[in-house]
């Protein structure tokens, strides 16, 4: 017994020593994140688990990895795992073990973002709709039944991530968690309750144990318990609340989103580096990209409202998984730069010296064997040459550059020498399952079902006036009728004179269409700016009774704000003009409703095929006719690249493949007389509207469709389109790289950034050297362009300069042909060094990859 008893013991000091060995303590000081006694420089990447599909999920961290990230970063859905009282969901997009794992899997950490609520342009800031009407609920504020689910939620996901032993403290990955979200901004607004809310939560958290600090991001009035963040396009002077809290960005926004119907918003890598550099040469520590990864908002995720389905975020990985090319790499370089620093960074205090009136040197040591620098150059409009212990160090506007050894230049944020690529979304007609390979081949059948407007069984209620939409529909749908009769009197004077009367629409948002005796009239909406709209409409009226029937929908509801959730939608007021009588207000009329649509109620757009209704079927679908349901079995397109659905010539409406949500499909197009730019100047503070695109054009024209929902063959393919467009045209579409690209220049600062070691000048002092990668499974198979000298031009569009090496192309193709990977250095071996002597020159290569 007492033999059994030390040997049990024994394993138990055995078991416990190992867990500790595998723990992870983190605690902080003001300079860093402390990770089992060191400080730490860290660089995340916000990727979330429901905007991309399990299947992609290896492909994101892995790419982020390689992007040189340490931290994978997410918030965790609340609406998404609650979806009534008590009843959890984690399987398929929500199953957020599974996601943690494969990031412990790859050896990274991860900050874990639970909130609940997180704003991120998702529908209802992530709060679930239902809690909107439990009694007495107020959200985001000293209310006891908000808290009591916040708390509560809170509680289940730390405990389901300490079951899985997922926190720092148990060996797992997680390093940080957060609470709230930007609450500092609309604190004030509910006066002495907001300050007592934000403190209940804090501490709250906190009491949870999870044994890794907790933070809060744009709130300034934290307890000493839970450190503050910031969230900006630039937190380079952002300052921790308490002298003892590292200084960490927990949004630096590489991009932006998009709403239906806006421009398409690009942020600069030249830029995002930038403030990214700025951040850690002012004594930042830890830095989170949001987006890292922006993904798709699937099915009614997306929030605003009139956030688009995508959600790619210009961010440097695309929302189909590629890696955003130059930005991507860029940024590569960018944190194996800064890395180089860490060190020196994070153990010496700076010292801040003025080079001009703009330009400034931030310096990390002694300047011996331990000593970095950040050169900063923050004049928006002109180059400047400094001097920095006795050496010219040439700045260009608005950059910093990054000396690991106080010496030798290894990157400058405004110099892009990465490789950089043209993308494009190869279209191919639909293929029916069980036909021929034949090209030319299209759809052999459609299934369609045409529902009638207005109300469709039985009536749910009659009310007078007006009902608010997402009261009525508690966001179950996007979808609710308003309809009422109307008898016209023969009399009319508008039907024996041939004009019409007009249909006068108030509305608190999002979009309508206006049926009259079964007939589309007219389409209105409101948009990302301003929800609410008006409309006049011309309606054809007959003598006798008329049905009127106005579809309202949502578009996504509010995500963000004082007390958003009190945003309403829907009809506000309806007229009717030129009527003998004058106008005649309906407002006040009874109008009857029903909630939803009936394909909806059907399950039309399940693929089981166990509707039991009556599809009509038909070689050709008929195109232009509203509320119509559209259904094809199809094979998936060829290869293995993603997939986008192309539904520019449909109208608007809802799409599922198998069952799946795709999502939203809008292509509303942005106004011609808006500003958009062809070459983003990068220098000076960035906004959404600085650097847009796509004026004229539809904000989105196709709909990421994961590889992973396609069989080999017998694919449903279901299309809800409210307003009518021409479903002969639908398109699957591969989304490829079509070239890719590198141009640098012979005094580009690559001076052996892959070194760590830092003993000799010369780890730092390599040549130039152009970079060429493949996508997987593919190799270099010939040269669109090839030019030493002085090209100009950006990928896909090079051209010769008056200086060339004519031997530029033979030499490339010796050393990058039929290679997956390739480099070839800006050397006198291989390229004619005494051309143009005087003349700064360089070398731009356009590959194709096949």
């Amino acid at each position: 017994m007492r033999k059994t008893q030390e040997l049990l013991s024994s394993l138990i000091f055995i078991f416990f020593t190992l867990y500790l060995a595998a723990a992870n303590n983190v605690t902080y000081d003001h300079r860093s994140l402390i990770i089992n006694g060191q400080r730490k420089l860290l660089i995340s990447a916000a990727i979330h688990y429901p905007r991309s599909v399990p299947a992609m999920w290896p492909g994101l961290v892995q790419t982020a990895k390689e992007g040189g990230v340490d931290v994978i970063e997410t918030y965790v859905f609340w609406n998404g795992h609650e979806t009534a009282p008590g009843q959890f969901y984690f399987g398929g997009r929500y199953d957020l073990v599974k996601f943690v794992k494969i990031v412990q899997q790859a050896n990274m950490y991860l900050i874990l973002r639970i909130g609940p609520f997180v704003a991120a342009e998702w529908n209802f800031g992530g709060v679930p709709v239902w809690l909107h009407y439990v009694n007495g609920t107020v959200f985001r504020t000293d209310n006891v039944p908000f808290k009591h689910y916040m708390q509560t939620f809170m509680e289940y996901i730390v405990n389901m991530m300490k079951k899985e032993k997922f926190f720092a403290s148990q060996g797992g990955p997680i390093i940080l968690s957060q609470v709230e979200n930007e609450y500092g901004f609309y604190e004030g607004a509910y006066g002495d309750a907001g300050k007592a809310y934000a403190s209940w939560a804090a501490n709250m958290a906190v009491s949870q144990n999870t044994g890794v600090p907790w933070i809060m991001c744009q709130q300034w009035d934290t307890p000493e318990t839970v450190i503050n963040t910031c969230n900006s396009f630039y937190c380079d002077d952002f300052k921790p609340s308490y002298p003892n809290m590292p200084k960490i960005w927990t949004e630096n926004w590489p991009g932006w989103f998009k709403t239906f119907g806006s421009r398409d918003p690009h942020r600069p890598p030249e830029d995002v580096a930038y403030s990214v550099a700025r951040f850690f040469q002012k004594g930042g520590s830890l830095h989170n990209y949001y987006m890292y990864h922006g993904g798709t908002n699937f099915g009614r995720t997306s929030g605003g409202p009139f956030i688009t389905t995508s959600y790619d975020y210009d961010a440097p990985i695309d929302e189909y998984g590629l890696p955003r090319l130059p930005k991507w790499g860029h940024l590569k370089e960018l944190h194996k730069a800064i890395k180089l620093c860490e060190n020196a960074v994070l153990n010496n205090v700076p010292t801040t010296l003025s080079l001009g009136p703009l330009q400034e040197v931030d310096i990390y040591g002694d300047g011996l064997a331990n000593c970095a620098a950040f050169i900063a150059n923050m004049d928006d409009k002109n180059d400047k040459i400094v001097i920095f212990h006795n050496q010219s160090f040439h700045l260009p506007a608005w950059s910093v550059s990054i000396l690991p050894d106080c010496k030798n230049v290894v990157f400058n944020t405004a110099k892009v020498g990465s490789q950089s690529s043209v993308v494009e979304m190869v279209t191919a007609e639909l293929k029916s399952s069980g036909t021929s390979l034949a090209k030319d081949v299209k759809v052999s059948k459609w299934e369609v079902y045409v529902e009638k407007p207005g109300v469709w069984g039985n009536a749910d209620f009659t009310h007078k006036g007006f009902v608010d939409h997402i009261n009525t529909t508690k966001d179950t749908t996007d979808y609710l009728w308003y309809t009422i009769s109307l008898h016209v009197d023969e009399n009319e004077k508008f039907l024996k004179n041939g004009s019409t009367a007009r249909l006068l629409i108030e509305s608190k948002g999002h979009a309508l269409h206006a049926f009259v005796n079964e007939v589309l009239h007219g389409s209105a909406s409101g948009n990302g700016t301003v929800s609410p709209f008006k409309a006049q409409i011309p309606i054809s009226l007959m003598p006798g009774k008329n049905e009127i029937a106005l579809l309202c929908m949502t578009v996504g509801l509010s995500n963000a704000g004082a007390f958003y959730e009190w945003v309403g939608a829907g009809l506000t007021s309806v007229k009717i003009e030129g009527l003998n009588k004058g106008m005649l207000d309906l407002s006040n009329d009874v109008w009857t409703y029903k909630i939803g649509v009936q394909g909806e109620h059907l399950g039309l757009y399940k693929a089981d095929g166990l509707n039991h209704v009556n599809w009509k079927s038909t070689p050709v679908a008929p195109k232009d006719q509203p509320l119509t349901w559209y259904k094809a079995v199809l094979d998936p397109p060829p290869g293995n690249e993603p997939v986008g659905l192309d539904m520019v010539h449909m109208g608007k409406g809802l799409a599922w493949l198998n069952g799946e949500e795709i999502g939203r499909y809008w292509p509303r197009k942005s106004s011609k007389k808006e500003e958009c730019v062809h070459k983003c100047d990068y220098r000076g503070k960035f906004s959404p509207n600085k650097c847009s695109t796509g004026c004229g054009e539809p904000t989105q024209r196709w709909y990421h469709v994961p590889r992973s929902w396609f069989k080999p063959s017998g694919n449903v393919l279901v299309i809800f389109e409210e307003k009518g467009g021409d479903p002969s045209q639908i398109r699957f579409a591969t989304r490829i790289f079509s070239s890719i690209c590198s141009h640098l220049s012979e005094n580009h600062p690559t001076f052996g950034i892959e070194s760590t070691s830092k003993d000799e000048d010369a780890n730092y002092r390599t040549k130039s050297t152009v970079q060429l990668k493949c996508p997987p499974s593919t190799r270099i198979s010939r040269l669109k362009f090839a030019s030493f000298g002085t090209p100009t031009g950006t990928c896909g569009s090079f051209t010769m300069g008056d200086c060339h090496d004519p031997n530029t192309t033979s030499s490339v193709e010796q050393v990058c042909l039929n290679k997956f990977r390739c480099s070839i250095e800006l050397s006198e071996k291989n390229f004619n060094k005494d051309l143009c002597p005087g003349v700064a020159k360089s070398l731009a290569v356009e590959a194709v990859c096949s």
